[in-house]
């Protein structure tokens, strides 16, 4: 087995190769520790000390590692990527700002499109923009007639879905979950999609990017496909990429943002994709910025969430179930990932099921690959802040009252944290 950083003597100079997932051990044979490893040091143990050696070396590994063993394969970046705008209301929110609803090709006619449920500020472009995936479908989100009821699989108990199907029944029932006036009162623009556009949350039924890619093998010929988390998160990059195009908006001042399930989607859509300048991953728990080394015996395990959604993570992942110490990673070097952009964790007292303090933790065990960069002190707090009160650093912490919920409250934490790092 060869090692994961190969390095070569020539006279005088050494030569340094970054692993490819060929040279990445079974998870039996990784070395165990009940600490989550340090994003600094390389799976043989080279420890980083630079900057440069950081983007060259370790974080393009990292990247590597969470494909290999949790995510599956980030798919192929499609060669084109067209829009159209189905409808326009320039007075939308009582002339706060236009709202549209565009419809994002990027494949094939048969590959699922994007929906994306767009309102730009009146008067203040071009704007940053919040982005991400919604649970409830865009028509839960405002009240227009004319934005698009999805005819995907829809969760349960959503307002207006029967037998998983959505229905007019649940036109802007769902005001608060992404409160468009309120982030548009701020001077920034909001983008969301219904998930299910990319991949319905479901494990037994082949649709939706399942369907359109073949399966590649995983060791010993088991199927190990991409993960619904990673299709999801290569949708939010879709997103971006018609974003980043759009005059509108400030293609240099976007963050991402998602809730539970979504929440993981935000942070790994952050980690792989840099334009995503802040990254609000909310109340995530296991998966997500919650470490897979838990000592929160109240919160959701590695083994509890493959048993429960197993199409939400790899194959590989499962192999560590029963001993999450041989990961070679954690989720603090997912957060890792993203920096020297900011990152915001914010999760709720009676939320231990998305085990809070070891989010605080994750972002602490984060901050050494931070400290790289010529960054002003500290990244972090050094304690984790009273319930109510922000840590504005550029690794973020909140913590409110309450349970598994975004609200209006929550986004104002969120605008609070952009107005230091997106204005």
């Amino acid at each position: 087995m060869r090692l994961p950083l190969s390095i070569a003597a020539l006279g005088a100079f050494v030569v340094t190769t970054v692993a490819t997932p060929a040279d990445f051990p079974p998870p039996n044979k990784l070395p165990a520790s009940t600490e989550m490893p340090n994003p600094t040091v390389m799976l043989d143990g080279t420890k980083i000390a630079t900057q440069k050696d950081w983007e060259a070396k370790r974080r393009p590994e990292l990247k590597e590692l969470f494909q290999h063993y949790m995510y599956g394969k980030y798919p192929a970046k499609p060669g084109k990527v067209t829009a159209k705008v189905l409808f326009e209301d320039a007075k939308a929110f009582g002339g706060k700002g236009t709202l549209r609803e565009i419809e994002i090709t990027f494949g094939p006619p048969e590959w699922p499109k994007v929906y994306l449920l767009l309102a730009v500020p009146t008067g203040k472009t071009p704007a940053p923009c919040y982005l991400g995936p919604n649970f409830q479908g865009n028509h839960c989100l405002v009240a227009d007639e004319r934005v698009r009821i999805t005819p995907d699989w829809c969760y349960p108990g959503t307002p207006g879905v029967k037998n998983n199907k959505a229905s007019a029944e649940g036109r802007g029932k769902v005001l608060d979950v992404w409160p468009f006036e309120q982030i548009l009162d701020r001077g920034y623009a909001v983008a969301t999609f219904y998930v299910g556009d990319i991949q319905p949350d479901r494990p037994a039924v082949r649709e939706g990017m399942r369907a359109t890619i073949p399966s590649p093998r995983g060791e010993g010929g088991a199927e190990d496909e991409t993960a619904t988390v990673m299709w999801w998160a290569w949708g939010v990059h879709r997103v971006v990429d018609y974003i980043v195009a759009n005059k509108e908006i400030d293609a240099k001042r976007l963050a991402v943002v998602g809730h539970s399930r979504l929440g993981k989607t935000a942070l790994l859509a952050g980690a792989l994709d840099d334009r995503l300048a802040v990254v609000i991953p909310h109340q995530s728990g296991c998966g997500g910025a919650g470490p897979s080394r838990s000592r929160n015996d109240k919160a959701e395990s590695v083994k509890r969430i493959n048993i429960s959604f197993p199409h939400w993570f790899s194959t590989s992942f499962k192999a560590f179930n029963d001993d999450t110490a041989k990961l070679p990673f954690d989720q603090n070097c997912l957060v890792a990932i993203c920096g020297p952009r900011p990152v915001l964790l914010t999760n709720a007292e009676d939320d231990q099921w998305a085990n809070p303090s070891g989010q605080f933790d994750v972002l602490q065990a984060a901050a050494p690959a931070y400290e790289l960069y010529d960054l002003a002190k500290p990244v972090v707090a050094a304690r984790m802040p009273e319930t109510g009160k922000l840590s504005d650093n550029r690794l973020g912490y909140f913590i409110r009252t309450g349970k598994h919920s975004m609200n209006p409250d929550d986004w104002k934490v969120f605008l609070d944290f952009g107005d230091k790092w997106l204005k």
